[in-house]
């Protein structure tokens, strides 16, 4: 019964009857995104049948202007799709709407700056643009703004859903958790000093950081902490061949 249930979790085995395709000037936006090209011809299908319905099912708006630019809307879409693609449910039910500044903003929970945030309650995620575009341009500092709010909705959603894969992130962020808290491997973290320090400000922060490290450093973080790499993969229901470096 788990091999069938693994089995239908697999992507080929979800997208049969229809795909939604992007219209041109949005397809070749799609085509410039590394991981797409990366994807053999079936996964690329799907791959942009699923950012298509996650534009559709979104708004995207910015904070001072009226209007969005299709860059913005493809790129955020992608990077959530990315992050999701191991997944059944890669919608993001309790996202209704992301919004662009044009720099980081003072958040009313803190009054400090950030440069992205999500609000469960009003089911937005806010970022600021230039540094969710450096995220993605720059792919060797484990530093990905999207991917690392994204994980926030991934992981909120976690503790208030009975979604198989709601579920799946619960389990095996509480087996991180515990893997982390083995005194061998505290001790490694601590001397290797291999994730930054902003990662152990919460469990929520953890996660976050850790996708950004799974897929900026992958080889290096299966090297160094192989138990946490393999329960992050399990996480995500991630595929060997979807990975960059």
């Amino acid at each position: 019964m788990r091999n069938l249930q693994i089995k239908r979790d697999f992507l080929w085995y979800r997208q049969l009857l229809s795909h939604r395709r992007l219209p041109l000037s949005r397809k070749r936006i799609l085509e410039n995104y590394p991981f797409y090209k990366n994807l053999n011809p079936r996964f690329k299908k799907e791959f942009e049948h699923r950012v298509a319905t996650f534009i559709e099912a979104k708004q995207f708006k910015h904070r001072y202007e009226d209007h969005v630019t299709d860059e913005q809307v493809v790129l955020v879409s992608c990077v959530a799709c990315r992050l999701t693609f191991g997944r059944r449910n890669y919608a993001y039910p309790l996202l209704n709407a992301v919004l662009f500044f044009p720099e980081p903003f003072m958040s009313p929970t803190n009054e400090a700056l950030h440069k992205g945030e999500f609000n469960p309650t009003a089911k937005v995620l806010a970022i600021s643009w230039p540094d969710f575009k450096k995220g993605m341009d720059v792919t060797t500092d484990n530093l990905h703004l999207g991917l690392h709010e994204f994980t926030h909705v991934i992981h909120f959603e976690s503790k208030h859903s009975s979604d198989i894969d709601a579920t799946r992130f619960k389990k095996f962020t509480q087996e991180i958790l515990r893997e982390l808290m083995k005194p061998e491997v505290r001790s490694k973290v601590d001397a290797t000093k291999f994730f930054r320090a902003y990662a152990f400000t919460n469990q929520y922060e953890f996660m976050a950081v850790l996708s950004e490290y799974y897929f900026e450093s992958n080889a290096l973080f299966k090297q160094e902490f192989p138990a946490i790499y393999k329960h992050l993969t399990k996480a995500l229901l991630y595929k060997k061949e979807w990975i960059l470096n």
